[in-house]
């Protein structure tokens, strides 16, 4: 019967599970379908961190001044998603934009199923995970980028899926997320959330062992472990190039209100599109059967769902991690009525039929063979060649206008938006430097309200150009500034498309000039 039982476990490990299965899906849904692996690049912010990785590749060292703008170049900057940098210029040597896309998209999908799986572990029934995962999924997509975050993302599914199988068992093996803070640390900085959930865990337990006096030295004894494993995690993050100065600049970057007004992933959500509407009913759903763990006295649980609502409702960048961790309990807990419900129902009840469906499917998802991996690879290969990006969107950002004037922008003092100093960066760097980009935390208030002071066109803009010393504006064509350049004498129209308008400044005649400035003086 060994030989057999062996026999038959090597024919299992030949073909795919459902798992497996699941995973491709999960690709082909999200990147093959629709629009492609281009929409990973819907944010700007992917094109500094490929030459950042690229600086660090050819200099061997970590950057601590700015690479990037004319505006604070040269200044204290902390590079601390350094090592995603590295990872991305990577791939983008031999692969180009496409690589970088698929990288991202593969983790995320990885992070999908680690999910699914924790589901399935907690003993979620198999439909119900499902239905689960495709509402997480579609709430989590509103953040589905080739930014660094997609390291966070699958870091926190694993850690959140050790440290409950832990409080099952203890182990020693739950202390491994201790090194894999000091690795997380390098690669993102939404880290913060493995520690801040055990301190969360932690608190959670201690007031279970408050409420029940048969359990209070057990929830005690493991409040202590999940507290003592936040401080170890949070210490570990001390390992990063930058030491402790790192943790002082993210909470200021963190807690500035002009951040939280000004920069709209730092906002709450809008629920206006189908994306925050999954996360509405994961919401809601959450904080319903928060009250049913709560009455079984699993006040962990229910607080750590609170906290990260709380959290999501306050940030949208907040809304994935909320989903990830709500969406192993919601399963759970509506497994377990769906569960009793079925007993209750005859033997030829949906009810029931349907139960039993998805426990019967259940060994099959919750194994993942090397089979995976291939059907991945097939994913990347049948993926028609349109659908790959060689450049960014050409509907978000002015590819064909800055190919075309590559040589009057590189060199430039470009006033232009955010996301297209990101681009220029990628594209024209390094002899591109910019007014500004998506590193919000670095440029601060002042140059950030001058910012958005242009972008609207308001009162005072030409003493503003006077004061960077623009010789160049690439703006959308709908922005108020672009009309005022049109009226301008000092400004001519140098070339336009649908998206986008190129100005340059016309030189002035010397006696020109000196009225010009004193008149801004004035």
């Amino acid at each position: 019967m060994r030989r057999l039982d062996g026999f038959v476990c090597r024919r299992t490990w030949l073909r795919p599970s459902l798992a497996d299965l699941l995973l491709v899906s999960l690709v082909a849904w999200l990147f093959v379908a629709g629009q492609g692996w281009t929409v990973l690049l819907a944010d700007g912010d992917t094109g500094w961190h490929v030459r950042a990785g690229d600086w660090i590749l050819q200099t061997r060292s970590i950057p601590t001044r700015d690479l990037f703008s004319f505006t604070r170049g040269g200044e204290p900057w902390y590079a601390w998603e350094w090592l995603s940098d590295v990872i991305f210029a990577l791939i983008h040597r031999h692969w180009g934009l496409a690589g970088v896309a698929a990288l991202a998209g593969c983790v995320l999908a990885l992070a999908a199923l680690a999910v699914f799986r924790h589901m399935l572990w907690r003993g979620a029934n198999a439909l119900v995970s499902l239905a689960a995962l495709l509402v997480m999924v579609s709430a989590s997509s509103i953040h589905y980028l080739a930014r660094p975050h997609v390291f966070t993302l699958l870091l926190l599914a694993v850690s959140l899926w050790m440290v409950e199988r832990d409080r099952r068992q203890p182990s020693r093996g739950v202390w491994l997320l201790v090194p894999v803070s000091a690795l997380w640390i390098n690669l993102h900085s939404g880290f913060f959330a493995l520690p801040t959930s055990l301190a969360v865990l932690a608190a959670g337990l201690g007031i279970e062992g408050w409420m029940d006096q048969a359990q209070r030295r057990p929830s005690w004894r493991a409040s202590q472990r999940y507290a003592a494993l936040s401080a170890a995690t949070a210490a570990a993050s001390l390992a990063n190039p930058y030491g402790i100065r790192l943790h002082q600049h993210i909470w200021s970057y963190l807690t500035s209100d002009w951040i939280r007004n000004a920069v709209d992933e730092f906002q709450s959500p809008k629920f206006r599109s189908e994306n925050l509407l999954h996360f509405e009913l994961l919401l809601v759903a959450a904080l319903l059967l928060g009250g049913c763990l709560v009455a079984r006295r699993r006040v962990a649980d229910a607080l750590l769902v609170l906290v990260w609502a709380h959290l999501a409702l306050g940030s949208v960048r907040h809304v994935p991690v909320f989903a990830m961790v709500a969406a192993p309990l919601v399963a759970a807990e509506i497994s377990r009525l769906w569960e009793r419900r079925a007993q209750e129902a005859t033997a030829r009840s949906p009810w029931r039929i349907l139960w039993a469906l998805g426990e019967d499917q259940k060994a099959s998802f919750q194994r993942v063979s090397p089979w995976s991996a291939a059907l991945l690879w097939v994913a990347i290969l049948v993926t028609p060649a349109w659908k790959w990006p060689g450049d960014f969107p050409r509907e978000k950002f002015p590819v064909s206008l800055v190919h075309a004037e590559a040589a009057h922008l590189t060199g430039s003092r470009v006033f232009t938006l955010d996301q297209w100093g990101d681009y220029l960066i990628y594209r024209n760097w390094p002899g591109q430097k910019v007014f500004i980009d998506g590193r919000s935390d670095f440029y601060g208030r002042e140059i950030g309200r001058d910012y958005l002071r242009l972008a609207e066109g308001r009162p005072g803009w030409e003493s503003l150009f006077h004061k960077y010393d623009f010789d160049a504006a690439l703006i959308p064509r709908e922005w108020p500034l672009a009309a005022l350049l049109d009226r301008d004498a000092g400004w001519r129209r140098i070339r336009a498309d649908q998206l986008a308008v190129l100005f340059e400044r016309r030189p002035a005649e010397p006696s020109e000039r000196a009225n010009q400035i004193a008149r801004l003086d004035r």
